[in-house]
């Protein structure tokens, strides 16, 4: 009883973070659409200023998705 369930958990756990990683992409494709630049060429370029905002989104999406996840396994 108490292996299937920490297996459940192992698993909730590893899909909810494949779908955090699926959510970072698509924020950064819509980030990307939403600016007159484009972050990919200027993260090449080392800017420096795209690099902290393309950060902070990844750090929110992840905390979000974190948040999702500890609430689904308790």
């Amino acid at each position: 009883m108490e292996l299937t369930i920490i297996l459940l958990n192992v698993a909730y756990a590893m899909l909810g973070a494949a779908l955090a990683i699926v959510f970072m992409a698509v924020a950064f494709r819509v980030f990307n659409r939403l600016t007159p630049f484009d972050a990919h060429d200027e993260l090449a370029k080392g800017n420096v200023a795209v690099g902290i905002v393309v950060g902070s989104i990844f750090v929110a999406v992840g905390i979000a998705m974190g948040l999702v996840i500890g609430m689904g396994l308790n």
